[in-house]
């Protein structure tokens, strides 16, 4: 960005003000004795110059916004035309009662849902399985059958709302069910929009909600990347997600690092299993973390764009540019909400989503307050839906596009990340892929021992933590608090009972009995798992169908 003899210069005058400036300044007041790093740990220069850019070439580095390589943003004008998707997370007890909360978001201008389920629905169990006892309903909403899914979306207009849902095992049985869904409301499922997770690599490195082993499960990803390709064009079949990883305890560029090396696997899992990469790269989509370092997220965002660029035009051969395009939903860190002193998780939230912003997130779900006790109440959800709202409309940050850019910090922080995430994705190629190196421990272990770093660092006062470690006060216990009623799961092993009851049994029955022909041979078995749904199959017989066929995963120890 600067010529040789501009950068000579430069270094001479920064000499210049060290020696007459600068060591003056450190003489009457020193710095603190503290080293100054990043949340992630890496080093911060006490200042930036051309110096620490030099090597960056603007046009093939930086760029436009809408171009290769989309260090600046997929879109030319970015938020200039529409802000980001204000897509808030929900989902718990009763369909009857997130269905609720949903129409809710939808009136306070939420412009996306996005479906948090249970911990039995995530696994693949009904609500009347024995290993569901106490979980129904905690986490997020109880999805055992079609009947569930119809009244979850009761009153919602598929055809107009774009939806998410965090499913990853069992996502192709959600998936169809959403489906038969909006088939129900006379909506096609090429007129679908939104995304299921359905990212079961990251949850054998960073959060565990898998049920089967990792080749039928790689299957079973590229499957919906098929059907999906061909009957609905406008889903988003896989959101690849850092945010679990940084969650366990990454480090910045380990979470940018290990979720591309993941987006690697599923990328070359298609094209083995004969799909072009032009027709399903488009609809790939990722996932990630905004933590509390606003400079290092900037630039985590702005690196994870540009690497995954050059990954699809250089690895894979991408010819289309929608290809090589990260495209990204951004929530911000439940890891940094604290139970003491909740209110100020409102402003960790709020720096949280600028960074987010700042870092051209194309939709966002910002953490309410009270979500380190329990799940958000009415006004919680509120606070932290209006907090993006007031970011949209009252802040400018949407004026222009990718304001920090040029930035010496911001470009220099951004390379450094690059090339740190880099070197994990070479790491794990020599491992022999994403999917061998979570078999032999390496990527959680390398989580793991950052996660140790980082919580020392808590302990020993390095790293402070206000009303945790330091600032802290004596506070009561908390109040009105939301709480999952335990009836719950009688009301949901009762729908089960009548769903049963009313269905034909044996058509369910021959259809999960075509399911099971479909899993032990290979055809794709996306319709087989819909034909299911329709007739009113569980998530816990379809699930239990392909557990039968496929085994159930085995974590690895690590040493």
């Amino acid at each position: 960005m600067f010529n040789g003899e501009e950068l000579s210069k430069i270094k001479q005058n920064r000499e210049s003000w060290e020696e007459k400036v600068l060591n003056k300044s450190l003489a009457k007041a020193p710095e603190s004795k503290q080293e100054f790093k990043s949340v992630s740990g890496a080093v911060v220069n006490r200042l930036y110059t051309p110096e620490d850019i030099a090597d960056i070439d603007y046009e093939t580095e930086i760029g436009y916004p809408g171009q290769y390589p989309f260090t600046r943003g997929y879109q030319p004008t970015m938020y200039r035309g529409k802000p980001w998707t204000m897509r808030m997370y929900a989902g718990f007890a009763t369909a009857e009662e997130s269905n609720e909360r949903y129409k809710y978001l939808v009136s306070q201008g939420s412009t996306g849902l996005s479906v948090a389920f249970d911990l039995p629905t995530q696994i693949g169990y009904d609500s009347d399985h024995a290993l569901a006892q106490g979980e129904v309903g905690k986490v997020g909403v109880a999805i055992d059958s079609l009947k569930d899914m119809e009244i979850l979306f009761n009153g919602i207009p598929l055809d107009k709302v774009s939806t998410s849902m965090t499913i990853n095992a069992p996502a192709a049985v959600l998936l169809a069910m959403y489906i038969a869904v909006a088939e129900k409301q006379g909506v096609p499922a090429d007129q679908l929009r939104g995304t299921i997770q359905n990212d079961i690599l990251k949850e054998y490195i960073a959060r565990g909600t898998y049920i089967y082993p990792t080749e039928p499960s790689m299957r079973l990803i590229t499957n919906i990347f098929e059907y999906c390709s061909k009957e609905v064009p406008k889903w988003n079949t896989i959101s690849i997600s850092g945010y679990h990883i940084r969650e366990a305890g990454s480090t910045a560029a380990q979470e940018v690092g290990f979720t591309l090396a993941d987006g690697i696997a599923y990328v070359e899992a298609a094209i083995n299993a004969g799909l072009d990469v032009d027709t399903f790269a488009p609809r790939l989509s990722f996932f990630f973390n905004s933590h509390n370092d606003l400079f290092e997220e900037v630039a985590k965002f702005r690196a994870a764009r540009r690497l995954w660029a050059k990954i699809m035009k250089d690895r894979f051969k991408a010819k289309s540019e929608k290809s090589m395009m990260l495209k990204f939903h951004t929530q911000t860190a439940g890891c940094t909400l604290t139970a003491q002193q909740p209110d100020n998780n409102i402003i960790r939230v709020a720096m949280q989503a600028l960074a987010a912003v700042l870092g051209g997130t194309q939709s966002l779900h910002t953490n309410s307050r009270d979500e380190a006790l329990a799940l958000p109440t009415t006004e919680s959800v509120t606070i932290a839906l209006r907090t993006q709202q007031i970011l949209a409309s009252e802040t400018g940050v949407t004026n222009t596009v990718d304001p920090l850019a040029g930035s010496y910090f911001i470009e220099a922080k951004t390379k450094e990340i690059e090339e740190k995430a880099l070197e994990y994705i070479t790491k794990i190629d020599e491992l022999g892929g994403a999917a061998r190196a979570i078999d032999l421990g390496y990527i959680q272990k390398e989580i793991s021992d950052s996660a140790f770093n980082y919580q020392m660092e808590i302990e020993s006062l390095e790293r402070i933590v206000v009303g945790v470690n330091k600032y802290k006060v004596e506070e009561g216990s908390p109040k009105g608090l939301l709480r999952v009623d335990p009836i719950v799961a009688e009301m949901q092993k009762k729908k089960i009972s009548e769903v049963k009851t009313s269905r034909s049994n044996e058509a369910v029955q021959e259809k999960l009995s075509n399911l099971r022909k479909a899993c032990q041979g290979t055809e794709n078995v996306m319709p087989h798992i819909l034909d299911a749904v329709k007739e009113y199959a569980t998530l816990g017989e379809i699930c239990d169908v392909m557990r039968e066929v496929f085994g159930e995963y085995e974590q690895a120890v690590l040493l």
